[in-house]
C-alpha cells in the first residue's frame, strides 16, 4: 500500500538521529518536502543531506528544545522554508533518568512543553490546512520507570495531551495522535550502548519481546506516517503502541 505526501510539509523535531531521523527519511521517500530540528550541527546537516538526495525540499535548524524562544523561532523558519507546515511530529527527548530537579526539569522542559511550544506555533499552518500532529510517548508510560522516573512520568503526560490537543484541535479540522514506541535499536542510540555497558538488563528486555529483537526506527516512521495520511483520516486522540509485544 502506497503512501504519497507529495506536496506535503513535514517538521520532525528532533529528527537527526534515530526515530527522528526514520520518519523524517520516510515521509520524504514518500514525496514529502521535509524540516527537522535538533541541537547537535554535525548530526543535524548530516541528516539534511540524506533527506535532499531522495529528491525533495529538506531543510533544518538548530533549536534548543529547551528553550520556547528557540522553538518558535525554528517553526517559523521551516515554514517559510517549506511553504507551510502539514505534520508536525513532536519526537524530542531528555531522557531524564534522575530522580532530583534536574531529571524533572530537563523532561518536563523537553519532553513535554517542547510539545506544547512547538504546536502553539505550528498552529497557524496546521489550521490552514487541516493538518496532523504526531506525539512520541513511550511505553514507559504505561507502566512503572523505575529506571527513569521523569521520564515515564512525562510521557504518561504527553499521552493524557494529546488526548487533550485532540479535543482541541478538532474544530479546525486538525487530527493529533501518539506513538508510544517499545525498545529501539540503532547505532549510537541508548538501547546499542546498553548492548556493551549493561548486558544484562540488554538481555532481559530482549527476553521481555516475544518477537526476540528490539525494534527498529522505521518501524515507528511507519506507524508516523499512517496516522498523518488520509488512511487514518478518522484517527485521532489515540497513542498507538509499537513495541513488538514488549507490553505483553
Amino acid at each position: 500500500m502506497n503512501i504519497d505526501f507529495t506536496g506535503k510539509k513535514v517538521v520532525v523535531c528532533g529528527g537527526s538521529r534515530g526515530i527522528g531521523r526514520a520518519m523524517a527519511l520516510t515521509f520524504a521517500g514518500a514525496g514529502a518536502d521535509v524540516s527537522i530540528c535538533a541541537r547537535g550541527a554535525e548530526t543535524l546537516e548530516e541528516a539534511r543531506q540524506e533527506v535532499a538526495a531522495l529528491g525533495h525540499k529538506a531543510h533544518a535548524g538548530s533549536a534548543d528544545m529547551a528553550d520556547k524562544a528557540s522553538i518558535e523561532t525554528y517553526i517559523a523558519n521551516a515554514a517559510a522554508a517549506l511553504g507551510g507546515i502539514d505534520v508536525l511530529i513532536n519526537n524530542a527527548s531528555a531522557f531524564g533518568s534522575s530522580d532530583d530537579e534536574k531529571g524533572w526539569m530537563t523532561s518536563m522542559a523537553v519532553d513535554m512543553m517542547a510539545i506544547v511550544h512547538a504546536t502553539h506555533a505550528a498552529l497557524p499552518f496546521l489550521k490552514a490546512g487541516k493538518g496532523s500532529v504526531i506525539n512520541t510517548s513511550s511505553i514507559a508510560a504505561l507502566r512503572s520507570a523505575a529506571r527513569q522516573p521523569p521520564y515515564g512520568a512525562i510521557k504518561a503526560a504527553v499521552i493524557h495531551y494529546t488526548n487533550t490537543q485532540a479535543a482541541m484541535y478538532a474544530r479546525d479540522g486538525i487530527r493529533v495522535n501518539g506513538i508510544a514506541p517499545g525498545s529501539i535499536e540503532f547505532p549510537g542510540g541508548v538501547w546499542d550502548r546498553r548492548k556493551t555497558e549493561n548486558p544484562p538488563l540488554y538481555n532481559a528486555v530482549l527476553k521481555s519481546i516475544p518477537f526476540g529483537r528490539l525494534g527498529l526506527p522505521e518501524e515507528i516512521a511507519h506507524v508516523a506516517m499512517f496516522l498523518a495520511s488520509p488512511l487514518a483520516s478518522w484517527v485521532t486522540g489515540q497513542t498507538i503502541v509499537v513495541d513488538g509485544g514488549q507490553m505483553l
